[in-house]
Parts: C-alpha cells; structure tokens; sequence
C-alpha cells in the first residue's frame, strides 16, 4: 500500500547521533510509527512534549494566556537564546547522549546551548514521558510549535543553561531541518491568526454576518500539528469493532457511491470567546474571539449506515461510544483522537456523517480532506478532521484531547487541584450569542436616536434560538432582535445558527453605550449574565452574556 501522507519524518531528517540517548530508552524510537497506512515519525513527539511542559511551566508561573508566535519587537531577545556564551564549558553531542537519566543528569541541547533539565524533571507533572528528549536537540522539534518562540518560555529553558554544544555538533545537527509547516495550504489574509504554527485562526467578527452560510476560505481553522498531505486514490478508512477480528476498510470512492447526506451544521470551537473569560483571570489556550464558529453544509455519507455495514449490532450493550483517530498527531505523538456516545451515531436523528463536501465543493485541507466526521450539536473538537478510523467501543476515546482537555471545571479549581478523570468531556455545547456588527470600539451613526446591531446566535444539542435580547442601558430595557436568517429545521435537530439583527434605541447625546446580546433556545436554556462565575482554566464554555462598548455620532 503507497504511503497517502507524506511522512513527517521526511520533514525532520535528524542526524543519527541525535537519537542515541532515545535508543537507549526505546529500542522502537527510530522505527516509524505505523497505523491505518499513514506513515508518521515516531520521533515526533520527542521535543514537543518538553516545548509545551516548559510552556505550561511559565504559564502557570506568569499566569499567561497562550499566544501566537512572539511579537517582532520580541524576536531580538529570542534569537539571543541558545548561542555561544562566553565562560561555559564546551560538550561533544556524544557526551550529551550519555546523560539520559536522573542519576546521571538529563541532558538536552537548543541551537548552541547544552541545559541539565534534570530539576524540571522533578517536578514535571507528565512524569517520566518528558524523559524521551533526554540526550537530545529540542529544537527540530520546537519547529512544530511556533507558538512556543515566546522570550519567556526561552528564559526559563536558559536557566538550566550548563554549557556550550561542539560547534561542529551544533552545525550537523540541524544542517538538514525544514519547515513541516512548508506544505500547508494558503490561507484568505482576512483570517486573524491566534498561533501560527500550527495554524489557528478566525475571520473578523464583521464577516460571519454577511452571509448565512460562511465562506470555506473565512471559516475557522483549528489545527494542532501540520496539514496532512493525502493522496485521495490511495485513501482508506478503517472500521474496527471491539472483540471482532475483522476491520472492514473503504476508500473514498466506496464511500462517495453510498447514498449521501447533506446537512446544515455549525461548528464552534470550546475556546469561542476565551479572550472575553481572560478578563476575569487569565487560562490556558489559545486567545479566541467571536468567530472560532462558522456555518455550513456538510455532504457526506451516514455514519450509522457504515456502521451497520460493518457489523455493529446497535442492540450490543457492550459498545457504548464510537472512538475517531485523524491522521495527524497529538504533541505525544499518537494520533489526534476523540469519540462521541454511541446513541449520537445510531441515532437516525443524530445526523453524525462522514463529509466530503463543505458547501458544495469538496472538502479543503484545513478542514479535513478527503474525510471529516461532522458531529451536528457537537463541540468542534469531535469532529475529528482527515479521519483514519473509527472504532467501536466499550469506553471513550483514550486521546489526551478526550480525557485531559475540553473538561469543564469549577471557577476554584486551578491547576494545583484540577483532576481531569472528575470531569466529563464536552459533548453538546451550551447557547451562546455574540455581537459581530458593530465591533468593540466601533464608532457608529445615529439615526432617528437608534443604532443597528447585528449578529449570531446558536446552540448545541440541535437547539433552536427562539430569541435574541439586546439592551444598551445596562438591562434596564431589552429589545427582542429579529431573525434575518434560521434554518426551519426542527428542534433536536436544528444544527445551524441563527443570524439576527436589532434596532436599539439611544440616550439622546450619549457618547458611547455598551451593548448586551443573550441568547435563549427551545429548551429555554439562556446565557449567564457574567463571566466570574463560569471561569475556568481552560477558558471553554464562554458563553456569558456578549458586551460591545462603541463610541456614538449623531
């Protein structure tokens, strides 16, 4: 069977001697990892995993919000980190592969620098898994994640800074490194990025309420690693039962002859809004605005008719969840992952199907080519993007993105006392708004003692917005928006937003009002009116109240 991704490891051509000290640990390291005919690295997660524990180290420390790639201004001081200092030792890259453990001090090198890592180790809370990078160079690696260039996160790898690498070693071993992100595919200059490696980005606000359905180019990436390069000919899908033998696989031409399915769904990423929940204090994640969500049709093949071809017996209590790998992998190196309840995918009323079309053309790279799993009503991340497999099972997903992200928590957990196994998953989100027209800080034009406001509203679960609310005067009066477009489906499966728009009057001579918008669905579930009291650490689920200040002119 060809190869249908490129191998990632074709984009990290590491220097043998790079990965003595891995072998010592793991005799399989340097073998490709192999699964579902996608040939990826096993390499891969060697680096990432020290890159994010150092960035988790300074953001706890800082209480920070993660980032895109540090700021111009700030590359001068980065570029700084990792040369030659003056009074420091020199080590050969054999020396370095040598000290692997605590007893003998784990080693890692960065550019021209050499670090003993050794006291972060202890007090590592991913245990013994940051001890793959022993003996090795970070930086191939920290490639992968752009985001991680930020002077602070360089600061504390500089502290346990022992000495200087051989020149020639330094040299050698990053002569043959490239970008992995060189393949990805262009992108519409109006998205906004809030990382750029991998790339994650959102249109601006004022665009999501131009048209009903939004624009494949302006639709929300969320990416955790490169784009993957598939070869459609040679893509197979595999389906896989717990305690069957079998794995029944189709290609994409099996899967586009089977009767399709077309749908209108929005999807929002959990972090929708997570700059609003900062303000409060800060979280970990990625700094959302309004327009991590978007809405389209989704053409695709059922998923519960592929599940029946493949033997699964709806009536078997045994199975109670339907696990998705992507072919792109997590910071560890395994495959991207995530599942949802079994009932959703059985249900005929549960809409899960296996897109190849997005509003009509196939599919784009960013959001899953040749196949992703559309979940409608469901948080974005389990609409798992360039789908692999898929298997029945007994629990959910074992991914770190089902177990140990996307959990909601109490506004006094912290990260001191946060147990991810308490907390379920997010499935269907809760009903949110946001107000996209005018923007913050907008200066907008009276008329008649009136301004227009504009904007979405939405909710998981197939939900439907029955109203919108808009005050100017701090709730005092509210003024019930009119819909400009909903879908008609019926609730539960009401999978689409609702745009909506308002004509609210003014104070005569104000000059400037914040806006409010709250949303209300079928179930009658309604927005809270602040965010002190749904924040959380990781910033998801922020569905408060939506607050727009603009200036007024008459």
């Amino acid at each position: 069977m060809q190869k249908i991704v490129r191998s990632i490891s074709t984009k990290f051509r590491l220097h043998q001697t790079s990965f003595q000290a891995v072998k010592c640990l793991n005799g399989q390291r340097n073998n490709e990892y192999k699964r579902n005919n996608y040939s990826f690295a096993g390499n891969i997660g060697v680096g990432t995993i020290l890159a994010t524990a150092l960035y988790l180290e300074w953001s706890d420390d800082k209480n920070a919000v993660y980032a895109a790639t540090a700021p111009s201004v700030q590359q001068k001081h980065v570029k700084e980190i990792g040369k030659f200092k003056e009074n420091l030792p020199f080590y050969a890259l054999e020396e370095v592969g040598k000290h692997t453990t605590v007893e003998s001090g784990i080693w890692v090198t960065y550019k021209e620098g050499v670090y003993d890592i050794t006291k972060f180790i202890e007090g590592h809370p991913g245990g013994d898994q940051i001890l793959i990078a022993a003996g090795s160079s970070v930086e191939p690696f920290w490639v992968l994640y752009g985001i991680h260039e930020n002077p602070h996160v360089f600061d504390i790898l500089e502290s346990y800074r022992i000495g200087n690498l051989n020149k020639e070693d330094a040299q050698h071993m990053t002569a043959d490194m490239s970008d992995p992100y060189s393949s990805d595919p262009k992108r519409h200059p109006a998205l906004k990025p809030a990382s750029a490696k991998p790339f994650n980005a959102e249109c601006p606000p004022s665009f999501l309420v131009e048209s009903f359905y939004t624009p494949n180019e302006l639709f929300y990436v969320r990416n955790h690693l490169p784009v993957p390069e598939i070869d459609p000919e040679n893509y197979e899908l595999e389906i896989y039962i717990e305690g069957k033998d079998k794995t029944r696989v189709f290609s994409l031409d099996e899967l586009k002859k089977m009767p399709k399915q077309t749908i209108t769904a929005t999807i929002m990423c959990a972090g929708c809004r997570r700059s609003e929940m900062t303000k409060v204090k800060p979280v970990k994640g990625l700094n959302w605005g309004p327009a991590a969500i978007g809405n389209a049709t989704w053409t695709g093949v059922p998923l519960r008719e592929i599940l029946k071809l493949a033997g699964v017996n709806e009536d078997d209590a045994k199975h109670q969840h339907i696990q998705f790998e992507g072919v792109d992998a997590d910071v560890t190196g395994k495959m991207y992952g995530a599942s949802i309840p079994i009932w959703k995918a059985l249900d005929k009323r549960g809409d899960v199907i296996l897109a190849y079309e997005m509003n009509g053309v196939p599919i784009p790279r960013d959001h899953g080519f040749p196949i992703r799993v559309i979940v409608p009503g469901v948080v974005g991340a389990r609409n798992v993007k360039w789908l692999g497999k898929i298997v029945v099972a007994k629990d959910e997903s074992d991914s770190h993105w089902q177990q140990n992200d996307y959990k909601g928590f109490s506004p006094s957990t912290d990260w001191d006392t946060v147990d991810f196994s308490k907390s379920p998953a997010i499935q269907e989100l809760p009903v949110i708004s946001a107000i996209c027209q005018p923007g913050g800080g907008d200066t907008v034009q009276v008329q008649n003692g009136r301004i227009t406001v504009k904007g979405y509203a939405w909710s998981g679960g197939g939900q439907k917005i029955v109203r919108v609310d808009v005050t100017a005067d701090g709730g005092k009066s509210w003024h019930v928006a009119k819909f400009d477009h909903q879908d008609s489906a019926l609730p539960p499966k009401h999978w689409a937003w609702t745009l909506w728009s308002a004509e609210i009057p003014v104070e005569n001579n104000a000059k400037s009002v914040e806006i409010w918008a709250k949303a209300v669905d079928s179930c009658y579930n309604t927005q809270p009116e602040s965010f002190e009291n749904i924040w959380n650490l990781r910033g998801v689920l922020s569905n408060a109240y939506h607050r727009v200040r603009v200036y007024l002119k008459s």
